[in-house]
């Protein structure tokens, strides 16, 4: 009887767990267990295992095989734990992949994806929010901020130096940026690949620094920007301005700045898309007999006609009072809900006519009518 661990057991799987779930696990011991990384006792020992256990559980066929046979659908697969997978390069790939962040380069012998550290490269981006009014986002307007940016050096225009002359091939890298090591383990050689601690990845070396910029190639500058906020944006969305982010190396362009957008609530009205939504108080009386009243909107009052009869919760529709699209010249609706509300205190002259107005109505009530339906 064999004496194994379960496969899914050692990676911290259920039966069943999907592929990716399965890389994942995978990755995460294998970092963990790495003995270059792990230096306890039983770190080789369960780098093994887990090694073998991801060959078997990331290949479909044996997968099956293990599945419905266990650990005796896997006899003559010629397992040798790390260093002795018959057959299948998965586990070496990914390997590849992750000690990549650990050392920098390629997996036991030379990475075909270095990149030319000495290459202009451009800066990263960068984020904000900026809060705008109701009202604002409805119409757009232009906001200027202040920024604190790296711009390229005027005088030596991003080089870092005095002039042409004074750039040089950096002696150790020879040009590339990039210097390249080895380290022989018991498991193979690791290869990695960093940059250059001469010239820090440009691949020159300066001679005569500029004396403007000190030799950094920029200027750090307080800038204000204007930012124009289109008619009709919402939360969440985002306007970008260029050049505005981190600076670039090596002659690369800066990063942009990205303002996501946040729009303060309205105290009546709510926005939904293109269209905007109000509720407005009318009292018994006027949705009884009808009215005509002024309702708010962005753009200023219009008249709304209120039919007699006029019932709790009603909407009526202004057409194209909504907020203008963004990608178009349409714009939504305004949708207006009337609410009907009771007055409680009334007059005495007010309550003689409500009695009056109750002995005049129908003898059947709203409130008998609706208690048929349950006899």
């Amino acid at each position: 009887m064999s004496t194994k661990r379960d496969y899914y057991e050692i990676l911290g799987l259920n039966k069943g767990a999907s592929e990716t779930d399965i890389k994942k696990a995978y990755r995460t011991l294998a970092k963990k267990y790495h003995p270059d990384v792990n230096k306890t006792a039983d770190a080789e020992a369960k780098f093994k295992e887990v090694n073998e256990a991801y060959e078997v559980l990331s290949d479909p066929q044996k997968k099956a095989s293990y599945d419905q046979f266990g650990h005796a659908g896997m006899e003559g697969a010629g397992f040798g734990g790390f260093g002795g997978f018959s057959g299948s390069s998965a586990g070496f790939e990914d390997l590849s992949d992750i000690f990549g962040s650990f050392f920098g380069g390629g997996f036991g012998g030379s990475s075909s994806r270095r990149t030319n550290a000495s290459g202009p490269r451009k800066g990263q981006d960068l984020f904000m929010n900026m809060k705008i009014d109701f009202m604002e986002a409805i119409f757009g307007k232009t906001e200027t901020i202040t920024l604190d940016v790296d711009e390229q050096c005027s005088e030596c225009l991003g080089t870092g130096a005095r002039s042409k002359s004074d750039i040089k091939v950096c002696n150790r890298c020879h040009g590339s940026g990039t210097v390249v090591t080895q380290q022989r383990t018991a498991f193979g050689v690791f290869q990695s690949q960093s940059v250059c601690p001469d010239c820090n990845g440009t691949g020159k070396s300066i001679i005569n620094k500029c004396p403007k910029c000190k030799g950094t190639g920029y200027e750090h500058k307080r800038v204000n920007v204007d930012v124009k906020i289109p008619a009709g944006i919402q939360t969440g969305q985002q306007l970008r301005v260029t050049g505005k982010g981190e600076r670039g190396s090596n002659g690369g362009p800066n990063g942009d700045l990205y303002i996501e957008i946040v729009v303060n609530k309205h105290k009546y009205f709510e926005r939904d898309g293109k269209n905007i939504y109000i509720t407005i108080p009318i009292s018994v009386v006027d949705a009884t007999l009808g009215c005509s009243v002024d309702v708010p909107t962005v753009y200023g009052d219009v008249e709304l006609t209120i039919p007699a009869g006029t019932q709790n919760g009603t909407k009526f529709r202004l057409k194209n009072k909504g907020v203008k699209d963004l990608r178009s010249s349409s714009s939504g609706d305004q949708f207006v809900e009337v609410r009907i509300e009771v007055n409680t205190k009334l007059n005495k002259e007010e309550k003689e006519l409500y009695e009056k107005i109750r002995k005049l109505g129908d003898k059947e009530t709203v409130f008998s009518r609706f208690k048929k339906a349950f006899k």
